[in-house]
């Protein structure tokens, strides 16, 4: 593609692109383009998700320049860059986060500005999506809003809480994965004091986190947002031997807490949005060292905003070998609480960076053995979800794949159940140009399916075409059935006299 653009010139090459690959995977250059697609799709049952697709072609070392550019313009000084050198050099070898990864987007920190753009970007897809008669839907990406730096030390939190909380279950007797996300202080400082440890839990959690109710909480939504918290004053880790909570990282600036709250704050702002314009917004999963803190963070919103109806939806990355107990957790969280279940069920995008990651720094590989486990995972899940939305109507699922057996294995179940397609509790989703032969006869039927549908101008989506071809490289032995339906509706037509024939919307 820069071959192409440098030899035929930038006007040619992007006729040319929008000829091909532009035109099978974009819808259009701006709202205003993309709207006689959405329209067409719209007559014959699909839906959309809209995605304005703009993303930096950086390398690693632009990446890298861009994260000291921003840092340095916000007061960030030696000390800071010694110490990110610190944390990040036995982990260098995967700081770029797209290594080996095609099929989901990444976004560098460059400084705050340019996270509030990339919000105000996220508002009006979720605007736009908003002018659907049905459920609309819109797509946003934590890592976007914020520096990925701060969800990893958020992600390092939960997971040495949740091996805390679970070795205090095993000492009593219990399942360590049944821990509520409410954790009695009271329960917490006697198990302490039992193994001889001293200090007051109780008056920590009281005086730093205003907790009257006696329960602990670590990423209380309300908490966060609140001007008047510390976010490093949560970022604790119980220190078994002395008996006391002590901070995980030793210092923040003033700058980094600013940081920290804006990010925060610009969830916030987006879920009000989404609220306001009935819109259902979509948190895409990540990396596994990511995922801890998005999915909570994720918890945290669905428990505010998804009172009466499901607007925020987690992501669950069914080749991971936890996403079973994850969905499972999540959902009988809901249940007690009263508030409306929201999941997308992908497969998964960064399967080869997260096992060669496990390998090399030492730790289990996340990620099911194979493809078939894999496949047994996603529709374990599914039927998890899709049992809790006949117990409990509270319940909403996005089946997001282009895998056949999948769609037939939903269609099936929800038969089985009882499920109507005019409930809309069932979802399903696919890329703009991929499996059409799924996506419409859906549609046609009644069923609630929606495409992905990006859009932006020709030469700033090229890095998100790029991905969608390489992608389909790993995909191509599976479209000669898309091919094999082409071919026969084109002999039908041919001998019918039908070549020109246009579909009546």
């Amino acid at each position: 593609m820069a071959l192409g653009e440098k030899l035929l010139g930038v006007k040619v090459f992007e006729q040319l692109m929008k000829m091909t690959f532009y035109g099978q995977f974009v819808a259009g250059e701006d709202h205003e383009a993309i709207r006689p697609l959405i329209e067409k799709n719209r007559a014959f049952g699909v839906g959309a998700v809209l995605d304005y697709s703009i993303e930096e072609d950086l390398s690693q070392e632009e990446a890298d320049r861009k994260e000291r550019e921003g840092r340095e313009r916000e007061g960030g000084g030696e000390r800071e860059r010694e110490r990110e050198k610190r944390r990040s050099m036995a982990h260098r070898r995967f700081a770029d986060r797209r290594d080996r990864v095609t099929s989901a987007r990444t976004y560098f920190y460059a400084d705050e500005v340019k996270c509030d753009q990339h919000m105000e970007i996220f508002i009006k897809c979720i605007k736009a999506s908003g002018g659907n008669p049905e459920d609309g839907f819109s797509a946003i990406k934590m890592t976007a809003l914020g520096r990925p730096r701060f969800l990893l030390q958020f992600s390092e939190v939960l997971m040495k809480w949740t091996r805390f909380f679970g070795f205090l279950a095993a000492l009593q007797g219990e399942d360590g994965r049944e821990v509520s996300v409410h954790t009695s202080v009271s329960l917490l400082q006697a198990c302490l004091t039992k193994l001889g440890a001293g200090g007051d839990l109780h008056g920590w959690f009281s005086r730093e986190k205003r907790c009257p109710s006696g329960t602990i909480d670590m990423l209380d939504w309300k908490c966060l947002i609140d001007e008047r918290m510390r976010i490093s004053d949560l970022l604790v880790v119980p220190n078994l031997e002395e008996g006391r909570l002590e901070l995980l990282f030793s210092r923040f600036t003033e700058e980094e807490e600013r940081q920290m709250k804006r990010m925060l704050q610009r969830l916030d702002v987006l879920a009000k949005h989404a609220t306001e314009n009935s819109v259902r917004l979509m948190v895409d999963a990540e990396q596994t060292y990511f995922q801890p803190a998005i999915s909570r963070l994720t918890l945290e919103m669905q428990r505010i905003f998804n009172r009466d109806k499901p607007v925020i939806f987690n992501t669950y990355q069914c080749y991971l070998k936890d996403a079973y107990e994850n969905v499972s957790m999540d959902m009988e969280l809901s249940r007690r609480e009263g508030w409306c279940f929201g999941a997308k069920l992908v497969r998964g995008a960064y399967m080869h960076q997260e096992r060669s990651r496990a390998a090399k720094i030492g730790y289990e590989d996340p990620i099911n053995p194979d493809y078939e486990t894999t496949n047994h995972m996603y529709h374990r899940c599914l039927d998890c979800v899709l049992e809790e939305i006949v117990k409990n109507r509270k319940a909403n699922v996005m089946v997001a794949t282009h895998n056949i057996d999948t769609v037939k294995h939903t269609l099936q179940r929800m038969t089985e159940m009882g499920l109507a397609p005019t409930d809309r509790k069932v979802y399903f989703g696919q890329l703009l140009g991929m499996c059409d032969q799924i996506s419409f006869p859906l549609g046609q039927a009644g069923y609630p399916v929606y495409k992905y549908v990006p859009y932006g101008p020709v030469s700033e989506v090229l890095p998100y075409l790029s991905r969608r071809i390489q992608e389909n490289r790993a995909v191509l032995k599976g479209v000669h059935t898309e091919r094999e339906l082409l071919w026969k509706e084109f002999m039908r037509r041919l001998a019918n006299g039908e070549l020109l024939q246009r579909p009546s919307l």
